[in-house]
């Protein structure tokens, strides 16, 4: 049986090159074509490119998302039947190098050094280190896992947060999501890489961001609505000392007009902090379809329940 595999993304001809080069057996590479999108059982798409489509799809079994995020295929009204696999394991380190490098840049005042600089100044500066400080993270999937190792590498107590309170590896504590409240007045930094899911969405809230310690640093990379932005800028604006990494919004790109561009208390980049890169996309795919082909379980299979 050859299977026929639709391209649905914004980089189609990168991708045809890349998998007509692992000259994958049985396996017929389609483009956007309407009747592609009707006649192929395996998707290779981006979530927002295929959400719209894929009511008409009536042969698709297996969906492979070249994104991490899928909340744009989640939901009550979305079609469930078929297989859909996303991508895991290549964003830890990209994340943690984005994550530590803000932070110590923040710890050691490197703007305020700078600034210095270019006045010829010569004054040093009392700083922190994260040896000792709280770690939570809100997640305790491989990126949270990642990004709890290096942080026990400078030092820090983690504490991650999970739906059930599941006991993980690599982090001093583990807690259930209902208890987040407990463990924020304590935390010097917070680092959310939370999927965006009923149980997820709008946590951050005005009642819970007050619950931050004065100094407290935020950081969100996982999905923008966890989190009540709206509520972060007014605080950011009470709180001169609270600092807040922002790469991921509900609406993105974030409007120009919204008052948290002009925190000078935030960091706000584009959703730049872990990008994927083609080949190794390709690399979970290649393995995912042998897989497939041996009738084995894929690799990194959706939850939609769950939603992740």
């Amino acid at each position: 049986m050859t299977n026929k595999l639709l391209l649905l993304t914004k980089d189609n001809d990168h991708y045809r090159h890349l998998l007509e080069q692992a000259t994958l057996p049985q396996l017929t590479i389609l483009d956007d074509d309407p009747a592609n999108i009707r006649t192929a059982n395996i998707w290779f798409a981006e979530p927002a490119l295929a959400a719209p489509l894929i009511v008409h799809a009536s042969h698709l079994q297996w969906l492979q998302s070249t994104f991490a995020g899928v909340d744009k295929l989640i939901g009550k009204n979305q079609r469930q039947d078929y297989l859909l696999t996303n991508i895991k394991g290549i964003f830890g380190s990209l994340m943690s190098e984005y994550v530590f490098g803000y932070l110590l840049a923040h710890q050691r005042h490197h703007a305020h050094y700078r600034q210095l600089q270019s006045q010829a100044t010569w004054r040093a500066q009392r700083f922190k280190t994260l040896q000792g400080q709280r770690l939570l993270i809100l997640g305790t999937g491989s990126i949270a896992q990642h990004i709890a190792s290096t942080a026990k590498h400078f030092g820090m107590h983690v504490t991650g947060i999970n739906r059930h309170g599941n006991s993980v590896n690599g982090f001093d504590v583990t807690a259930a999501l209902n208890t987040l409240t407990l463990h924020l007045p304590t935390a010097d930094a917070i680092v959310s890489v939370l999927p965006s899911t009923p149980h997820t969405q709008q946590i951050l809230t005005a009642p819970v961001l007050k619950l931050f310690k004065e100094t407290a640093v935020l950081c969100n990379i996982g999905r923008g609505d966890v989190l009540d932005l709206d509520a972060l800028s007014l605080q950011l604006h009470s709180k001169p000392h609270q600092l807040a990494i922002l790469d991921v919004f509900s609406q993105e790109p974030l409007p120009t007009q919204h008052p948290i561009w002009q925190c000078d208390n935030a960091i706000i980049t584009p959703h730049i902090a872990a990008p994927s890169f083609p080949e190794q996309i390709i690399d979970i795919f290649c393995r995912n379809y042998q897989h497939w082909l041996a009738a084995k379980p894929l690799e990194f299979t959706v939850n939609f329940e769950r939603g992740y």
